[in-house]
């Protein structure tokens, strides 16, 4: 099964992008979470409107679905002025990096996401605007080239990325604010839940937005997608008031359990139990065994399983814990 198939990916699946829009916070109040980014951000614009300056240049990194465009977006609200949206793999070209800096005006924002991906030769061309607000241009080839310069206004760079270990030394150094952006706690998930079911017009119990924060994966966007999920069933099944009964008939038709694991989680782990005696096994066995790519399981995959304490990864290969013998309803190896 791919990933862009699973309920519970944090990447962003077909569908996502209007139901993002319609329950995107606009500004820092209506943003819940990420207390220590907003508060730096905040004192950040603050002081750079009293100055009368841009603020610096911006780099938000974390896992996907935990707010970096929507962050952008917000910087963009609260300090009033436009924003340009691209991202890494979009700019093949050093004229399309062109164009889109000598079409932005006086402090706008040029958010870049994924820019760890930007080609090489483009991410140079972006080195003088982001530290002398110019773009060098070279025209014509061999002997007779020449370095155009061109004044550009004063600009922000916001760039987004999954993959801090991907982007060049260079390149990150020129951000002024670097921000890590952590998974969220269940108290604030709920929180963002219940303003996304009244933006979208449910009726929803206290006890339906704790299974549904439960079952995020500690994610703004996979809580997000869960909730419409479970609304569409609670449509058709129900009287549309998402109650906890229907809530769990819903999940257990998605194959979500309370933890937010789905078969391919719960696979994979049985597998290494069942076949393995619980490890530890090497990823290309357990890639085998599961029919999966080794990539896909250690980039995809494992990340979760061992954030809940359920895999660990030894020198021999990956061993199944005790807390997830538990979780499945099996006998631990020792007991």
């Amino acid at each position: 099964m791919e990933n862009e198939e699973r309920t519970i990916s944090a990447e962003e699946l077909n569908g996502d992008n209007s139901l993002d829009l319609t329950l995107r916070p606009k500004n820092f109040d209506e943003y819940v979470g990420q207390t220590k980014v907003k508060d730096n951000l905040q004192i950040a614009i603050e002081a750079a409107k009293n100055r009368k300056e841009t603020i610096e240049h911006v780099l938000f990194y974390g896992s996907p679905g935990l707010g970096k465009t929507t962050l952008a977006n917000i910087l963009a609200n609260e300090i009033g002025v436009g924003i340009k949206v691209t991202s890494g793999p979009a700019i093949e070209k050093a004229g399309d990096l062109a164009a889109i800096l000598t079409n932005l005006q006086e402090g706008d924002l040029l958010f870049i996401d994924e820019i760890h991906r930007l080609n090489k030769t483009i991410e140079e061309i972006l080195y003088p605007a982001m530290e002398d607000n110019a773009l060098d241009i070279i025209i014509g080839k061999g002997p007779s080239a020449r370095t155009l310069r061109i004044d550009l206004p004063n600009i922000t760079i916001v760039g987004a990325t999954t993959k801090m270990s991907l982007l060049s030394a260079p390149l990150r150094d020129r951000f002024g604010m670097v921000h890590h952006l952590d998974f969220y706690q269940d108290e604030d998930l709920e929180k963002i839940i219940n303003r996304s079911a009244n933006i979208l017009g449910v009726n929803i119990c206290p006890q339906s937005l704790s299974e549904i924060a439960n079952r995020s994966r500690r994610t703004p966007r996979i809580a997000n997608r869960l909730l419409k999920r479970v609304r569409d069933y609670c449509e058709v099944k129900g009287d549309g008031k998402i109650e906890s009964a229907v809530c769990q008939d819903a999940f257990s038709m998605l194959d979500v359990d309370q933890l937010g694991l789905d078969w391919i989680d719960r696979k994979i782990l049985e597998v290494i139990i069942d076949k393995f005696k619980g490890g530890p096994v090497g990823l290309n066995t357990i890639a085998a065994a599961t029919g999966e790519e080794m990539a896909t399981i250690e980039d995809v995959y494992e990340p979760y399983l061992m954030q809940l304490g359920f895999l660990d990864r030894s020198p021999r290969g990956r061993i199944v814990t005790d807390l997830a013998y538990e979780h499945l309803g099996r006998k631990p190896r020792n007991a």
